[in-house]
């Protein structure tokens, strides 16, 4: 089996609505970051660099946050 089939593909130029619907449980990351972003309309059209530039966060640390939390099955 290939070991990237499981791969987390995320990144800061992703819209929030196409990272809560590839990873389902990033939803619970984003909150616990403060971004409360699974019930929000602009979620449609901001990437995720776009949305911690509004809530004053770094997108590095949410992605990271993001990639660990994901890998971790959290």
């Amino acid at each position: 089996m290939d070991s990237n089939t499981n791969a987390i593909n995320i990144d800061t130029d992703m819209l929030i609505n196409d990272i809560l619907e590839q990873y389902p449980a990033s939803a619970e990351i984003l909150m616990n970051c403060g971004m409360h972003c699974v019930g929000c309309m602009a979620a449609a059209g901001e990437t995720l660099a776009e949305a911690c530039i509004v809530h004053g966060l770094d997108p590095d640390t949410i992605l990271d946050e993001l990639l660990s939390g994901l890998s971790l099955g959290v």
